[in-house]
């Protein structure tokens, strides 16, 4: 266990904040007016997404939904449309769920107190952290990815950081160095440290003013700490897609609110083979496959293939293209069925599906020719 004395933990918080008043980032969107709105969906979609990545969406998701009130107001299928192509889908949902919690619960505002926060959907101890920290300036330290490899590689911690004891000598090396005043500054250092310096394969230990106490540093090789998860191989699922053509128009299924791209829109899912024997990706559309036999003109081969990793299983799947001729009288009785001629979707797409028309040269753009 890493033991840190009061001198230490000191000098370590001033390198830092050092170092942050004079390269850190202070012009990202979300530290404009930092309150705990703000900062709270900056760090739910910064959750496995980059920063680059994340500043447009963060652009449009606060100008559309400029409070939380605004949030909780809206339809969750607008929400999810705003959050189309960032992935892990969940984020999105829970945002909305909490919004709609903090109306009914804390009169229209995120709960100032760290166990309140936590108890909301999608925010864990170190987003709580965050929030608090960046936007009212409480003393609380924060622990994502990219301030666990930065204590990991000072402190030269064995082990990945998912395992329980590893977590817990983070946290407390985590509280031994957060300083009881500018926690915001430092804890937004720490997070820049990971994110442009302490890099996961190519560190820039040269500039790093924690550089002369480094562990992971004067071992030789930095690059081993923290340690690496497991390497576990992710399963293949298979799937076959339907691409219905119909009047210049797709068919498009809604899925099911939790799952493979819940709530999005995508290609009507119609058969899968998955490895653990149970059907995890379908939705029931069998029905629909039998009640089209009459009515499509299938095209052999299939017309391509979608494969996505996603981060528990790699899926391949066939994607078989067919004219259809009167059904649209099939899918008016059902609201998981629309004909789609471009455009946004209510709810959103799925991002690989989106793209994959985009490579059949399926005009997704909804404008006129």
């Amino acid at each position: 266990m890493t033991r840190l004395s009061d001198a230490d933990g000191r000098a370590f918080s001033q390198a830092v904040l050092a170092w942050f008043d004079a390269h850190g980032r202070t012009h990202l969107p979300w530290q404009q007016d930092p309150t705990p709105y703000r900062v709270w969906v900056s760090e739910i979609m910064l959750q496995q997404t980059q920063v680059a990545t994340v500043i447009p969406y963060y652009e449009r998701f606060m100008q559309r939904f400029a409070s939380l009130p605004d949030l909780a107001a809206a339809d969750v299928d607008e929400v999810l449309e705003h959050w189309s192509g960032l992935g892990y889908y969940a984020r999105g949902r829970n945002l909305h769920k909490t919004a709609v919690a903090c109306v009914e619960q804390h009169g229209g505002d995120l709960p100032h107190d760290i166990d309140a926060l936590v108890a909301l959907p999608g925010i864990g101890r170190s987003t709580a952290g965050a929030i608090l920290s960046l936007a009212l300036g409480q003393h609380h330290p924060i622990l994502d990815g990219n301030v666990k490899r930065v204590l990991g590689r000072y402190a030269g911690i064995e082990g990945w950081p998912g395992k329980t004891a590893v977590q817990k000598e983070l946290w407390e090396l985590a509280e031994a160095v957060t300083p009881a005043k500018r926690v915001g500054h430092f804890n937004q250092a720490m997070m820049d440290l990971g994110a442009t310096l302490c890099t996961r394969s190519r560190p820039a230990c040269d500039r790093c003013p924690l550089a002369d106490t480094c562990a992971a540093l004067a071992s030789g090789e930095p690059t081993r700490y923290p340690g690496k998860k497991p390497k576990k191989e992710n399963p293949e699922r298979h799937a076959t897609l339907l691409y219905l053509e119909h009047d210049g128009q797709i068919l498009l299924e809604r899925r099911p609110p939790t799952g493979l791209w819940g709530g999005l829109y995508c290609l009507p899912i119609v058969s899968t083979d998955v490895d653990t024997g149970r059907n995890t990706l379908g939705s029931g559309a069998g029905a629909l496959q039998e009640a089209l036999e009459a009515a499509v003109d299938w095209d052999e081969p299939p017309v391509a293939r979608l494969t996505h990793t996603f981060s528990h299983f790699r899926l391949n799947a066939d994607v078989r293209g067919a004219s259809v001729r009167g059904i649209d009288a099939l899918v008016m009785e059902s609201d998981r069925y629309v004909w789609y001629n471009g455009g946004d979707m209510p709810g959103g797409m799925a991002a690989p599906v989106m793209r994959l028309l985009q490579t059949l040269k399926f005009d997704t753009s909804g404008e006129a020719p």
